[in-house]
């Protein structure tokens, strides 16, 4: 088994035991990331549509 693939079962296992040990902060940090990606996207669309 390489390296890849066991850092990446390490990292999914991490993160369902996040969740489960922590539902509230987990459920958090996916709303605050979903709300910076949108922000991004819409400061994106701004500047594009300033260039025309």
């Amino acid at each position: 088994m390489n390296l890849k693939k066991v850092v990446t079962w390490l990292v999914v296992a991490f993160v369902v035991f996040y969740v489960i040990q922590a539902p509230e902060q987990s459920a958090e940090l996916v709303r605050n990331a979903g709300e910076a990606l949108g922000d991004a996207a819409s400061s994106l669309a701004q500047f594009v549509g300033s260039l025309v």
